[in-house]
């Protein structure tokens, strides 16, 4: 991995005990659905949902293919979408390039970033899309609802044979204000944390 992301990474554990019960639960679920996929012998898919599929979807879906990476948990992919598209926002981006990501923009209206965490692995495409686009499953997979406004407008999610909501408050919010770039790089981390701590429960039970 990249030094600088593989510094940010071993600095996440320490926040394992800041993330509440609840929400160590609900991880749990995932973790087990995870665990569940790969003793059967099946690929695990989770699709990370939000409303314009722009921010906090793709931060989740970056960051749990990290961490299974990181975790050599084999069988794992991820994907973002939406509930319609719009594009991968730059103010996002530019946490994760702060992070340590390497981003490469090829331009457009609604580009496909290609986003690494190391040289010697196949860069994520990431772009904006609706959750049911061609490019992400259309069965056997979990749907995770990272936004409240997606999980109360899409109660049901075709396909999916797993749902859970696990919602972060939009880093939206602090656009155009002196301290946005504080704000998306503290929902940067705390998805980060969140997703190494469940994927570090994968691992655990393997």
């Amino acid at each position: 991995m990249y030094p600088k992301l593989k510094t940010y990474i071993t600095e996440l554990e320490s926040g394992f005990d800041s993330i509440p019960f609840e929400r160590k639960e609900q991880l749990r679920e995932v973790a087990d659905y995870i665990r569940f996929k790969k003793e059967s012998g099946e690929k695990a898919r989770l699709n990370f949902i939000c409303t314009h599929n722009s921010r906090r979807s793709h931060l989740a879906q970056i960051w749990t293919a990290t961490a299974a990476h990181y975790h050599e948990i084999k069988n794992l992919e991820t994907y973002s979408g939406g509930t319609e598209a719009t594009a991968f926002n730059p103010k996002a981006i530019a946490a994760i390039e702060r992070a340590g990501f390497k981003v490469d923009n090829p331009g457009g209206e609604n580009p496909r970033y290609e986003v690494s965490f190391s040289d010697n692995s196949k860069p994520m495409i990431c772009f904006s899309k609706k959750f049911d686009d061609d490019f992400n499953p259309k069965t056997n997979f979990a749907a995770i609802m990272t936004c409240s406004e997606a999980d109360e407008n899409c109660p049901f999610v075709p396909g999916a044979e797993f749902r859970k909501s696990i919602t972060y408050t939009d880093p939206k919010e602090a656009d155009g204000t002196n301290r946005e770039v504080e704000v998306y790089d503290e929902r940067c981390r705390q998805i980060a944390t969140e997703m190494f701590y469940m994927m570090n429960l994968v691992r655990s039970k393997n």
